[in-house]
């Protein structure tokens, strides 16, 4: 085998275009001795991947290296089973959604909720912010009011017990969401029957969603986005496809800067739905420009 130098570098020549434009991370502490571990390590800080991430990918590397048998530079690791992903079907899972949502509306308000389902976007999420629980009771059962006699699913943002009183079709957490979660909490969501999104900004996170077993995985940002201050930076096509061949068991949303001009990229990774915010929301005819988005995702929908 390649001494560690030799497999480190190996990586950097086969991965450094497909993960270009990422300053170099500082290589953390090793958690094991082992070469290929530690090639990857250094490797893939040097691509720029945070630590806890490049954790996840050296792990990866090592445990494929063990099923194969022999150290690999070329494939990048993307089988869910050396990342330690729940086997299908998981032992652990929330209700199924489809695996194509489509158009995905992220909207502010009910009244928004309503006018995209008249318009026919398939699958829409209401993110109201609010501190008051009687508004925010309001607005989410206004919103599940809305959605009926249409196809459109709704999620609820952040607010998922009255998604649950209000009888929505799912819920939508953020990691820090999920943090907020204590077992009880957990159950109860899971027994609710509610589909739950979860939010991810790479591997680390994913890996965490996973043991979830949400009904799909958002990933993003993938494009700069100035609707929320982010904690990562945005992370491109190349990291986008990489995740999306990872979860390829799950029904996949890519979220985040995304606009028509970038659909037939972003579909090309082989994601299933693509979520918009200020492409409807800020655009001058929000109908015609949810008629030009879906007819954009019409070649990834199923025959």
């Amino acid at each position: 085998m390649l001494g560690i130098d030799a497999m480190a570098q190996a990586i950097l020549a086969q991965h450094a275009a497909a993960f270009a434009g990422f300053a170099r991370e500082p290589v953390p502490e090793p958690a094991a001795p082992d070469p290929v571990y530690l090639a990857a390590l250094r490797a893939c800080s040097a691509l720029g991947f945070m630590a806890h991430d490049a954790q996840c990918l050296a792990r990866a590397w090592q445990a494929r290296t063990l099923r194969v048998g022999a150290f690999q530079a070329t494939p990048w690791p993307d089988a869910p089973e050396d990342f330690g992903l729940q086997a299908v079907p998981r032992a652990r899972a929330f209700a199924p959604c489809p695996d194509r949502l489509g158009l995905y509306a992220v909207l502010p308000d009910a009244a928004w909720v309503a006018r995209m389902a008249r318009a026919g976007v398939p699958a829409l999420q209401l993110r109201f912010k609010s501190s008051d629980a009687r508004a925010i009771a309001r607005e989410v059962a206004a919103a599940v009011r809305a959605v009926q006699g249409s196809r459109a699913l709704l999620f609820i943002n952040d607010h998922w017990q009255a998604a649950i009183d209000a009888g929505a079709y799912g819920v939508h957490l953020g990691q820090e969401d999920l943090d907020a979660l204590d077992p009880g909490a957990r159950q109860t969501l899971r027994a609710s029957g509610l589909r739950l999104g979860v939010s991810t900004h790479g591997y680390a996170e994913m890996l965490r969603a996973d043991a979830l077993g949400p009904s799909y995985i958002a990933m993003g940002a993938v494009f700069p986005t100035t609707l929320k201050k982010m904690a990562t930076a945005p992370q491109g096509l190349g990291r986008l496809g990489a995740y999306a061949r990872l979860l390829r068991n799950y029904p996949r949303v890519a979220i985040g800067g995304i606009g028509a001009a970038q659909f037939p990229q972003v579909l090309a990774t082989g994601v299933g739905s693509i979520a918009v915010v200020r492409a409807l929301v800020n655009a001058p005819n929000p109908e015609a420009a949810a008629a030009q988005l879906m007819a954009c995702m019409a070649p990834a929908s199923p025959p």
